[in-house]
């Protein structure tokens, strides 16, 4: 099916014949739906600690950075934010007279009317060359505000990412999202007066960042009298993956070529592992509040991360010694993993410490979950593991069969939901880095649907960075509130409080 210059293709791009014939089988066999045993909930799977522990366990996180524990925030951020204005892009696409409808219509009323809440207005309103008045835009302005506001000759935000554009402002100055995780960074990530921030980036968008990156900086350090270690990469060519017709042959381009698309963000895995710090926040971009409303956000990151230290020393301590501490790891097995009793008591003692080794011997990730108010997202879950055990994982609604009404109802009974909100440990017990592609679980991925240049083809993503890509690390769920999650998916969402500079 591969042709010698099909292969020389897979070699420029460091891409194995053998794993574009794994693809293309998960093309024509599909993937398997997670099989649920129960949805996590509180004391079940997800840890919420009284103030009283809170506070002990903080504290046990800062202990460790005075220590000289090394943290580096890991950030998510390559893609243009063309999504987030898909409402606006139609406003420009309809005809004059659907125009001049839409100005009374939502999200169109809000967004003119109020237009001066936006932290890019003074940008827009000097590209246009005019103050706007927000009761008084007609069709033909509304067409000039939005174009300016997303197209080339002005501000081109519907072809930027969205760390670039601006999302607060304060009574002197706006603000990136890039620079809100830098100040983040500052409140509960640097160590000796280090900040190590990681964002990974699309190429075309490389320079902007470092342009953003050299105004901010300076200004930053200053304010919180500090160092920032920012550095940047991009989503390896080689964790492409191959795209095919409906009828699952590879779909080629016009010259003939093979066409490969970015995986989603499972490929991130590679970049994660890279990284060599003790801990690692991983963060999404969009998901910043104004520096008013961030103590939340610090209170309950530094709480993650003290649940982590917790968990980690008490997992090293068993590992260093399992011969004599056989108890403990198998209570932890019991207590923590929910492995069966009856079935670990039945083994010898070498066989449970070699049981113990296995299981313990991870990288651990302890994960934030949100109360469900009807946001979508992954949900924390137990999952049937094919050696009959279960372990806690993320799982997305279409990694769940909707046909099986017993998955169905388990879904339902989901109380929490993912707001990607990880603190991760990626060493082991002897200080040695974990190599995470052995624990990532390549059974798991999506296939979706797409066109180019009008042809239909399908695409598959790889396993998500915090479903499939994680799936054999030791995962720890803990109830952190609504008050931290606060994703800009549409520019609407720039208007809630939560986005607002303080009154």
């Amino acid at each position: 099916m591969l042709s010698p210059r099909d292969l020389e293709q897979l070699k420029t791009d460091d891409i194995s014949e053998e794993l574009i014939n794994i693809q293309l089988n998960h093309f024509k066999n599909g993937f398997a739906f997670s099989s649920l045993a129960k949805a996590a909930t509180i004391n079940d799977g997800i840890i919420s600690p009284n103030k009283e522990l809170e506070q002990q366990y903080i504290e046990q996180y800062e202990e460790a950075l005075a220590k000289g524990l090394s943290v580096i925030k890991f950030v998510p951020a390559s893609g243009a934010a063309t999504r987030m204005f898909k409402s606006l892009f139609e406003f420009i696409q309809a005809s004059s007279n659907e125009k001049e409808a839409l100005l009374s219509k939502e999200p169109y009323h809000t967004f003119f009317s109020r237009l001066d809440d936006f932290a890019f207005v003074d940008e827009l309103e000097k590209s246009i060359n005019q103050k706007i008045d927000p009761k008084n835009i007609d069709a033909n302005l509304g067409k000039t505000i939005i174009e300016h506001l997303l197209l080339p000759i002005g501000l081109n935000y519907g072809k930027l990412p969205k760390g670039l554009l601006k999302f607060h402002e304060d009574e002197n100055a706006t603000f990136t999202p890039l620079e809100e995780h830098l100040k983040e960074t500052a409140e509960y990530a640097a160590c000796n007066k280090q900040g190590k921030v990681h964002f990974t980036v699309s190429p075309e968008h490389h320079a902007l960042f470092n342009t953003q990156l050299n105004k901010s900086q300076a200004d930053l350090e200053k304010k919180f009298d500090m160092k920032y270690l920012v550095d940047f990469s991009f989503q390896k060519k080689s964790t492409n993956t191959i795209a095919v017709n409906p009828d699952n042959s590879p779909f080629r381009q016009a010259d003939d070529s093979l066409l490969f698309r970015p995986a989603g963000h499972g490929a991130l895995i590679e970049n994660l592992n890279e990284l060599n710090e003790d801990l690692i926040f991983i963060k999404n971009i969009d998901n910043v509040v104004p520096e008013h409303l961030m103590a939340d956000t610090v209170r309950n990151k530094k709480l993650l991360a003290g649940i982590l230290i917790n968990k980690k020393e008490k997992i090293f301590n068993i590992l260093d010694d399992v011969q004599n501490k056989l108890t403990e790891g198998v209570d932890f097995l019991c207590e923590e993993l929910q492995m069966q009793r009856d079935d670990i008591e039945k083994l010898g003692d070498e066989e449970k410490a070699t049981l113990i080794k296995h299981k313990l011997n991870r990288p651990i990730r302890v994960c934030g979950m949100v109360k469900n108010e009807g946001e979508p997202g992954g949900g924390p879950f137990w999952v049937k593991q094919k050696d009959g055990n279960v372990s806690l994982q993320i799982v997305e609604g279409a990694q769940i069969d909707p046909n099986d009404e017993a998955q169905q109802a388990i879904l339902k009974a989901s109380t929490h939901f993912n707001p990607v909100d990880l603190v991760c440990y990626t060493k082991d017990y002897k200080g040695n880095k974990f190599d995470l592609s052995h624990y990532v679980d390549p059974e798991t991925g999506f296939i979706s649907e797409k066109t180019q240049n009008g042809k239909s083809l399908k695409a598959l993503e790889l396993p998500g960075l915090w479903n499939g890509a994680m799936a054999h690390w030791l995962t720890f769920f803990v109830e952190v509130p609504v008050s931290t999650f606060n994703p800009v998916k549409t520019v609407m969402d720039l208007l809630r409080p939560q986005h607002q500079p303080a009154k």
